[in-house]
């Protein structure tokens, strides 16, 4: 690795103000809709972010360290069998995982690129600030945008790795995940790879403490929708009249968290010109997390032309990384 400076760059493609329309379109749309519904990206203002980096150093969400110790093992598996000199991560956040595999490229003598991808502006000049310094020599190149509308325009490449970790494809269900699986390949040219995060299906009881975690927690980040809502757009909503819910439905063999009236209200979102009636006891849904078996979701990566060749669970069997490569057309 050359000691000289990383060469930074970053794109914008989605403003502050683009994100305060989505999110006024998201609002009216879900709060209108029966039921009602917020969008999950919606939880993560910077109290949101602080939130959940404490979600994910508690004893009952193991999903985090699972993926981790997994990382830990074949991180230079990936980088041995994809020979990538680009590391891309949708939704990258503070990045912090994605050093073991960056540093395991490194290893390998192949790294010259980072691709962050991320909805948060600043969040992510501060990941490409901080990459930068530790990985001199190498080009950091930043994108900001949603990966349900943008991923079309990170910078092309010929030996790139994306990295989805964290179990996010959960929160992509049916069509919209079947629509950014089949965008990522038509984004890949054949030999480039997908490394994939996969919570796996499991004992009921341990997948809802994971989300229902003692401490409340997650109940506030849960709420944190509604602070946002009020901070961005003048709502009056009062969380402490709203009670976390998250439960398993297996049916779907998802997780879902929801928030529940507690009383009969009125809640006036002034920027809308818009009041919403919650009667007591009905129920929001704030966010759907698909957990996955094997077969299911090498079927999902078979048909937008991926071709699954490696799958890594931790002992337990609680959470999965797969590896797929983008097949010729």
């Amino acid at each position: 690795m050359s000691d000289a400076a990383a060469t930074l760059q970053v794109d914008v493609y989605l403003t502050p103000e683009d994100r305060l329309e989505a999110l006024r379109e998201d609002v009216r749309r879900g709060l209108t809709a029966s039921p009602k519904e917020l969008p999950p990206k919606w939880f993560y203002d910077a109290r949101g972010s602080v939130l959940f980096d404490e979600i994910t150093r508690l004893p009952e969400y193991y999903l985090t360290g699972r993926e981790r110790s997994i990382l830990i093992e074949h991180a230079g598996d990936v980088a041995r069998l994809t020979d990538a000199n680009t590391l891309v991560e949708p939704g990258s956040g503070s990045s912090e995982k994605t050093r073991l595999l960056l540093d395991a490229m490194v290893e390998a003598g192949h790294l010259r690129r980072f691709v962050p991808f991320d909805v948060s502006e600043e969040a992510l000049r501060e990941t490409v600030a901080a990459v930068a310094r530790e990985y001199p020599g190498i080009e950091v190149h930043g994108v900001v945008g949603d990966f349900e509308r943008d991923l079309l325009r990170l910078p092309e490449g010929r030996r790139r790795l994306f990295a989805f970790l964290g179990s996010s494809i959960g929160n992509l269900t049916g069509g919209a995940r079947a629509q950014f699986l089949t965008d990522l390949r038509s984004l890949l040219v054949p030999g480039e790879a997908l490394l994939l995060g996969a919570d796996l299906v499991k004992d009921v009881h341990r997948l809802e403490l994971a989300y229902n975690d003692p401490r409340g927690v997650t109940a506030d980040f849960n709420r944190n929708v509604l602070r946002v809502v009020n901070g961005a757009l003048a709502a009056d909503f009062v969380p402490e009249r709203f009670t976390h819910v998250a439960r398993f439905d297996a049916e779907r063999e998802w997780i879902e968290m929801l928030l529940r009236s507690d009383v009969g209200q009125r809640v006036r979102i002034a920027d809308l010109d818009l009041e919403v009636e919650f009667a007591a006891g009905e129920e929001m849904r704030t966010e759907i997390s698909d957990k996955f078996r094997r077969h299911e979701l090498a079927a999902e990566l078979g048909a937008a032309g991926f071709d699954l060749r490696e799958w890594w669970e931790d002992p337990a069997g609680d959470f999965a990384l797969s590896l797929s490569f983008s097949a010729a057309a």
